[in-house]
């Protein structure tokens, strides 16, 4: 026996997510009713992980939690949390707890907290602003849902387009009410218009006489109040943008928005295109979402499920006595489709991100049509081969195997197809091509796949 030493594989680590003995600590000192021990246990823990936390608890824990300790959530707890358990944890804490927890949010994070609540808490929770703050939340909520307008922030650093480094520098540091996290210096003009921006880094690197507009960044562009937010959010991921100026109709400087909220839309966005194209929704597919909220966020897209089923089961019918006669094709059948609808669904997942991120336009739908109609060719080819050798030696009956091979390549080919062109038809008449090309792609490989199948199994070997 030799003394080499034996190195065992450490176990994978999982360093963000949250240990097993915080909850079990965290339950127990509940259970004690011990608030100071509650703090200080989660004192340490970033704020995305306190709402992480809450997030994964039950609502009854969540309620005896709070109301043992409200101050653990503060503001940036609170933008945060999913939008589904936001509402719900608002209700949990005190007045005195939920007005301190505003105040320390910048006012595009109180707009974001405030749109998804009624009305009448709304006013309640905006009676716990300052009058100032009060204002500048009310007139960007009158800016429609998911414009730059909600997601700017008020609190901006503008100075004359005429100043030098100095200036700006003294201005401020003459300032305590500056923004938390900003990254340019606007330039505006006697009209209160944007002409551009500096970086913080070339203020603080330039001599106190150099002039602003000398060193302004090429990136600059502005944003309309009004835009829509995922127009903005592919901006900031298009252009590689830090900040953006918002204006208003006359060009005048309203507000600012940051990469950080720009990001969040664009996760938003992604996020949203998944579940829609696997029929969740978005009230199904949070982990914090009620019995109730799921089943009403899935229901309609299995119901929709149900009726492509039912249309798929009608063809099927057409051919009751080939199935009779010949009891393969019953076991077979479901193999045609099922290729069929998982080369869809890859052809679909495909064009779907492309139309989100712009890259499938009418100058090269057609070149994609294409590709993907010989991509569904040449594996169809494949696959024929494999099925048709499969339904020889399964069944005896070498026609079989042709017939299921060339329903391999016709299914794969239309599913190729449905899966570009039924996301690009959606698009072009205004419907979400994640909220319903899932449907259709499923409902046109199955009928194509079964109608192929059995009818060339009834010409050929009936």
């Amino acid at each position: 026996m030799n003394d080499e030493t034996i190195e065992t594989e450490a176990p994978e680590r999982d360093d963000y997510r949250l240990d097993e003995r915080l909850f079990r600590d965290v339950a127990e000192i509940v259970e004690a009713g011990d608030g100071d021990a509650l703090r200080a246990r989660l004192e340490d823990l970033h704020e995305a992980d306190i709402a992480d936390f809450l997030e994964q608890i039950s609502p009854e824990q969540r309620r005896d939690l709070l109301g043992l300790a409200p101050d653990i959530v503060d503001g940036e707890v609170l933008s945060e949390l999913d939008e589904g358990l936001r509402e719900e944890v608002i209700g949990l804490l005190p007045a005195t707890a939920l007005g301190e927890a505003l105040r320390e949010l910048e006012s595009d994070d109180v707009v974001d907290l405030l749109e998804d609540l009624d009305e009448p808490e709304q006013e309640a929770l905006l009676e716990a602003l300052d009058d100032a703050d009060r204002v500048a939340i009310v007139q960007a909520l009158s800016y429609p849902e998911f414009s730059a307008g909600r997601m700017m922030q008020r609190e901006v650093v503008a100075v004359p387009e005429h100043w030098n480094v100095g200036q700006a520098i003294d201005h401020m540091r003459a300032h305590d009410d500056l923004p938390d996290d900003f990254y340019h210096v606007i330039l505006v003009d006697p009209r209160h218009r944007p002409t551009g921006y500096v970086t913080l880094g070339k203020i603080m690197g330039s001599p106190r006489a150099t002039e602003l507009r000398s060193i302004l960044e090429d990136s600059f562009r502005t944003i309309p109040v009004d835009q829509d937010e995922g127009d903005v959010a592919y901006a900031f991921n298009q252009y590689h943008l830090i900040s953006a100026p918002v204006v208003d109709d006359d060009g005048r400087l309203v507000g600012m928005i940051t990469i950080d909220d720009a990001m969040i839309v664009l996760d938003e966005e992604h996020e949203e295109d998944i579940l829609r194209l696997a029929g969740v929704g978005e009230d199904g597919g949070s982990m914090s979402s009620s019995v109730r909220e799921i089943v009403r966020g899935r229901f309609p897209w299995l119901a929709v499920n149900l009726v492509t089923a039912i249309v798929a089961s009608l063809v099927i019918a057409q051919f009751e006595a080939a199935l009779a006669q010949i009891v393969a094709l019953a076991v077979l059948m479901p193999i045609v489709a099922s290729m069929g609808g998982n080369a869809g669904t890859q052809a679909l997942t495909v064009a779907v991100r492309a139309i989100a991120t712009r890259d499938l336009t009418g100058s090269n739908v057609w070149r994609v049509i294409r590709r993907e109609a010989t991509v569904g060719l040449l594996n169809g080819m494949a696959f024929a081969v494999i099925m048709g050798i499969v339904g020889v030696i399964w069944f005896g009956m070498p026609m079989l195997g042709v017939v299921i091979g060339v329903a391999m390549v016709v299914n794969l080919v239309v599913a190729g197809l449905a899966g570009i062109g039924i996301p690009v038809i959606l698009e072009r008449v205004g419907v979400d091509p994640a909220l319903a090309s899932g449907a259709f792609v499923t409902t046109v490989t199955d009928v194509v796949g079964f109608f192929a199948f059995l009818g060339l199994a009834v010409v050929v070997l009936l």
